[in-house]
């Protein structure tokens, strides 16, 4: 069975996509361009909507969205969800199509957090959740139903580094969840005072969680 991997270049993913393509023996794309003709493709953070003639290039054409769909569609929904203080984070494997986040359901599986973990961590186990979710469509394949999705949808807004920022005059407790989202290195926490700009940085301390 022809199987791929397509990413976007030049993000947090990468590096994983890399270890699980090699670990798996699936070959790894950043350009869809270069994909046709297989059997299985795996969709995971890429970050453009891709049209109907990559789509009938493949047999199936699978998305993984952390969010229970059709709620939560849009962008960066695990970080959306951790700011509403949720701890249960759904991850739902799809078939694509031409609308953002909408094709038939297969699988879906819940992420357990406890509440602690900083960004690093948070990327690693949405990684490894793609790869579960991944591995298990495999190993069910080709037994396996699409349900279409049904109830109530909801959208969420793309982040930018502008969503970093702290208020200064609310304690840290109450903006811990935002603490925990922000990248050190890419978009990290910052607050102003006086006008003048600051930046946070957040570490778990060695041997913590």
């Amino acid at each position: 069975m022809k199987i791929a991997i397509l990413t976007s270049p030049n993000q947090w993913f990468v590096p994983y996509a890399k270890a699980f393509s090699q670990k798996q023996n699936i070959p790894l794309f950043l350009n869809p361009e270069e994909i046709r003709g297989f059997e299985v493709v795996f969709i995971l953070s890429y970050h453009k909507i891709l049209d109907k003639n990559f789509l009938k290039q493949n047999k199936h054409n699978l998305v993984i969205h952390g969010s229970n769909l059709p709620q939560g569609k849009g962008f960066a929904p695990l970080f959306h969800q951790i700011l509403e203080g949720k701890n249960e984070i759904v991850f739902t494997l799809f078939e694509a199509n031409e609308k953002a986040d909408a094709g038939a359901i297969y699988l879906q599986k819940t992420l357990h957090l406890k509440g602690l973990e900083l960004y690093e961590e948070l990327r690693e186990k949405q990684a490894l959740m793609y790869f579960e979710l991944c591995l298990e469509f495999l190993k069910l394949y080709p037994n396996l139903k699409a349900k279409n999705q049904s109830g109530k949808e909801s959208f969420y807004p793309k982040r930018s580094p502008k969503d970093s920022e702290l208020n200064p005059n609310k304690s840290l407790d109450e903006q811990f969840n935002l603490l925990r989202i922000c990248s050190n290195e890419e978009f990290p926490a910052f607050f102003y005072k006086d006008g003048k700009k600051f930046i946070l940085k957040i570490y778990t301390e060695m041997g913590g969680i």
